[in-house]
């Protein structure tokens, strides 16, 4: 068996690894690998793997066996290609130690410069180099570095030590006024020597040792503070923020050093091959003469741009030309770059593809397809989910930065990204009414409840103590692509004194505050946004996707606004319409709805839901002729009826006024549609089931709106969606019941519209019984909102205080990602296909598509895509965010098969492939779907044949699509 390989060298134009290495390398030691390849000056070196990362946690922070013999021969290696040796007292090599994970983190973990220096190997640099002032400098930095990095102590501590001497000595000796900032390059030799004495005597003080004189056991703390820094708070919360998963740990890099800080003729920079804020073609960064790599980046000193860079050392500028030339023209994509040069000659330190504003994302991916450097193929695979998000979503101006600092209050979770301003209210009423005067209003709240509503329609964004990403607030919010911070949990809300408090500051109501949804941070006072302006690059990119992808993408939309927002972002239909939400559009609406809850008879409740009819019909005709011949699929009532109803005295004493009954007939009323488990109560059908006449009411709404949008020469394809179905019989009695109040308009209209009848997949025993239920079904939208708190067991409005311990990595690690944001493909994913194959075998032509906030969800989308979906719907801001997936899956669908692009486009008709996105499983038609005894389907009025023998397995029909497929897979 052969030996596990731990390190990697890199020198002289040669290298072990290479750029496609970064999963074992790290990216920055992938990245020096394939610079020194190419021929780039690249200062030599070895990379320790992440491998050993992984390992050294994994074994309780003890290293593999082999490792120490293996960094003894790179290091001897190293020392035979510069010439050099560490703590040659004569000419010392000298090494930097840096961090470098597969994913950048820029910041997140630690590096240790100028490695190698001890009490005696300093005076033989300062001989060598003729440079006593560098030596001593280079000395200083070493210690500060390795003290803190390595040893735990605090920098702070250093920083004040180098203050005083600056002040004390430095000062004096210049005669500097008060005024006047003493800089780092002013201390002197002398003074130098007195700091690294001072230095010295402070790592004694803090470690009760002197500091290390021998260099190999200086490297192996530097490497230990490298590995150690995986763990650091800060990384770890930034793996976090970001969903940075199953990353193994950092490599570290050995690397012999080159020096910025030899002088005038020496310096460091970071720049970028193009401008990443921009987007535009043109060299950016910063540089800074005599100076090692932490000065540009701690901000110590004000860099010079790279315009003055060439201005003042033309011939190294040409040499970094050079460079940024050969590597976007080897990588095929922005680079960010640090380098060094040291007396006129530039050396590489690292190259990674460089991160970019979301307007620049798409401006640099159309320039390298125009520049014939990428495929468009290749361009729409770079651009992510959140560089749509940003060219959407105002932002606040990052320039401010001592108000951000000042005005901080507090921070929860980023549920939308985006940013707004308003004056803080309290209640959705209040709310409402303020910004019907023209106020812009913040609306906070404990929670948001489908009564707040129209508040929350109304404010520029909503601010809630509880709940997640996939809160009430958080799902509808991005509905409408409102800012939006939930779960900000040291949020003490005072209704009752209209304020809030947090970390010490108390906020009331009608001040104003700033939202930022990127970072989830709370600010007082207004502050400056900067308003999105979509870039042509953006249309280009979505016209592209658009003739890639197969997969339909429809919108959740409302309101005839939502519709039409949402075909301007590219929605091809509406795939959920949410009724009820029409209801707390105006006073009037509401107080219908109530007034049918509160009836007693039938009668009485068809009188008061005649009073919605109208309402009703106006909105969807508004619908109708904003999706213009694109189907619009409407759920009817599907929230239990308490949501409906005030809950304080006071407002059960308005509604018992104002529909003139006894107060203790609403009392009483509202007590009795109080549940222990309103989500698993009396709601979607079965409300139907108990009141048809709520059903019969809005079927007409539904149908007397298409008729008359289609005598005005518009074509209409109305959807009829029946919620939270479990049983086939249950939805054919519904069925009846919503054809016949269809028919009877359409006879009435004369106008022959034609129509479908489906229904959610939203319970786990419909998806089960999906053959059944395709007897009578048209059509399926899986609702996998509820699919997956029914099939998880966890509440989405609840899990928020656990769940995060499901996605720790280092904790429980269940899912990859939050499951209400992404699909459990590997649990609620097999449903979904099960129900997908089974609804399909008794009704090849079944309409499939998914209606949960999954829609909007990249990788939920590519999930769809595999299991042979044909449309997702998303939220209107997300809309551009599906359609961009569903040509990503194209391609990698195509990608993985090394197949043409074309041939991507779908298997043949009832060919079975696996599963996208996951691994190896079990197959879903043996498990999830066993052969039932056969039982007597339901009467329908449905075009499939009721029989009492179950139909033959039929395969999938492929609607002439790529999406259309059967996902079978295998367990290993």
């Amino acid at each position: 068996m052969a030996k596990e390989k731990y390190v990697y060298f890199f020198g002289e134009k040669s290298a072990e690894g290479d750029g496609s290495m970064k999963e074992l390398l790290g990216g920055k030691g992938a990245g020096l690998a394939e610079m020194t390849k190419i021929g780039l000056p690249v200062p030599a070196g070895f990379t320790i793997t992440t491998e050993v990362c992984d390992l050294y946690y994994k074994n309780k922070k003890q290293y593999p066996a082999s490792l120490a013999d293996e960094v003894a021969k790179n290091l001897k290696k190293l020392e035979k290609t510069t010439g050099k040796k560490l703590g040659d007292p004569a000419d010392p090599l000298l090494v930097s130690v840096r961090s470098g994970a597969a994913v950048s983190m820029p910041g997140m973990m630690e590096t240790i410069l100028n490695l190698g220096l001890t009490d005696a190997s300093v005076e033989g640099l300062a001989k060598k180099t003729g440079n006593r002032r560098f030596a001593l400098d280079a000395y200083r930095r070493f210690i500060m570095m390795y003290g803190s990095t390595a040893m735990g102590i605090n920098r702070e501590k250093f920083d004040h030590a180098f203050h005083q001497v600056k002040e004390n000595l430095t000062r004096a000796r210049l005669k500097a006024k008060k005024e006047v900032k003493i800089g780092d390059t002013d201390v002197n030799e002398e003074e130098l020597s007195s700091l690294i004495k001072d230095f010295k005597a402070l790592y004694k003080k803090e470690i009760k040792k002197e500091f290390p004189q021998d260099p190999v056991e200086q490297l192996w703390g530097a490497i230990g503070a490298v590995f150690g820094s995986w763990m650091a708070d800060k990384a770890v919360t930034y793996r976090k923020v970001e969903h940075l998963v199953g990353v193994k740990g950092t490599a570290v890099n050995v690397v012999q050093m080159v020096f910025g800080n030899k002088g005038d003729t020496s310096g460091t920079g970071v720049c970028f091959t193009r401008d990443p804020n921009t987007g535009e073609n043109t060299f950016y960064g910063d540089y800074l003469f005599n100076a090692q790599g932490e000065d540009v980046v701690a901000g110590i000193r004000t860099p010079i741009k790279l315009s003055d860079f060439e201005k003042s050392d033309p011939a190294a500028y040409k040499q970094l030309l050079a460079v940024r030339k050969t590597l976007e023209t080897h990588y095929k994509e922005m680079q960010d770059l640090e380098f060094t040069v040291e007396e006129g000659k530039l050396y590489m330190l690292q190259c990674r593809t460089g991160k970019r504003s979301p307007g620049a994302a798409f401006r640099i991916a159309v320039d390298m397809v125009n520049e014939k450097l990428i495929t468009k193929e290749q361009a729409l695979s770079r651009i992510k989910s959140s560089d749509i998000e940003g060219i959407f979503y105002p932002a606040i101006d990052k320039s401010q930065t001592a108000e951000l600092k000042a005005a901080f209050i507090v921070q929860g979770i980023d549920a939308v990204p985006g940013a707004a301003c308003g004056k803080v209210y309290f209640s959705a009423e209040k709310a409402e009414e303020a910004a019907a005067d023209g106020t812009k209003v913040i609306l906070v709240r404990k929670e948001t409840s489908p009564e707040d509503v129209g508040g929350m329609h109304a404010a520029q964004g909503i601010l809630t103590a509880t709940g997640g990403k996939t809160s009430h607030a958080a799902v509808v919010a991005r509905g409408w692509g409102k800012c939006c911070i939930v779960g900000c949990e040291k949020l003490d809300i005072d209704y009752a004194k209209k304020t809030f408090t947090a970390n010490g500051k108390t906020v009331k109501e009608g001040d104003f505050i700033t939202l930022d949804g990127s970072n989830g941070n709370v600010y007082q006072g207004e502050l400056k946004l900067v308003s999105p302006k979509l870039p042509e690059s953006y249309k280009t990119i979505m016209e592209w996707a658009d003739k890639i992808r197969t997969l339909k993408v429809r919108t959740n939309a409302d309101t005839p606004y939502d519709a039409k927002r949402a075909r301007e972002l590219g929605a091809e239909g509406i795939g959920l319409c949410r009724t009820e939400h029409m209801f707390f559009d105006t006073e009037e609406r509401i107080l219908a709805i109530r007034e049918m809850i509160i009836a007693d008879t039938s009668d009485a409740r068809k009188k008061a839901l005649a009073k919605l009819l109208p309402f009703q019909t106006k909105d969807f005709e508004g619908i109708f002729k904003a999706m213009d011949g694109h189907g619009v699929t409407i759920r009817l009532i599907d929230p239990p009826l308490h949501e409906f109803v005030p809950h304080d005295e006071a407002g059960q004493k308005a509604l018992a006024k104002a529909v003139n009954v006894p107060f203790e007939t609403v009392r009483s009323r509202v007590e009795k549609l109080h549940e222990a488990n309103p989500m698993l109560g009396h709601r979607g059908c079965r409300l139907a089931i108990t009141y048809p006449e709520i059903l019969e009411m809005q079927v007409t709404a539904i149908m007397t709106a298409a008729c008359n949008v289609a005598k005005k020469g518009i074509k209409v394809l109305p959807e009829i969606m029946i919620p939270l179905v479990i049983d086939a019989k249950e939805l054919a009695i519904l069925e009846r019941l919503t054809r016949a109040a269809a028919d009877a308009v359409i006879a009435k209209k004369a106008v022959p519209v034609k129509y479908l009848v489906g229904t959610m997949i939203e319970t786990p025993r419909a998806a089960l019984l999906a053959d059944e239920i395709a007897h009578v079904a048209e059509f399926f939208s899986f609702g996998t909102n509820d699919l997956t708190q029914m099939t998880l067991g966890m509440s989405r409005d609840d899990a928020g205080k656990f769940l995060p311990d499901y996605v720790d990595e280092h904790k429980a690690a269940v899912f990859a990602k939050d499951p209400f944001q992404s699909l459990d493909v590997n649990g609620v994913g097999l449903l979904v296909e099960s129900g997908i194959e089974l609804g399909r075998s008794v009704r090849a032509g079944l309409k499939v598509g998914i209606c949960g906030e999954h829609g909007g969800d990249s990788a939920s989308v590519k999930f769809c895509y595999a299991a042979g979906m044909d449309y997702v719907s998303a939220s209107p801001f997300r809309v551009p965010i599906a359609r961009l997936a569903a040509a990503q899956a194209v391609i990698e669908e195509a990608q993985k098969s090394a197949a043409p692009l074309k041939a991507a486009r779908g298997p043949k008709k009832g060919a079975a492939t696996a599963k996208k996105g996951t691994t190896a499983k079990k197959t879903t038609t043996a498990k999830a779907a066993p052969k039932k005894a056969a039982k007597a389907k339901p009467e329908t009025a449905s075009k499939a044949p009721a029989t009492a023998k179950k139909a033959p397995k039929a395969k999938p029909k492929a609607p002439g699509k790529a999406q259309a497929k059967t996902v079978k897979t295998v367990k290993k």
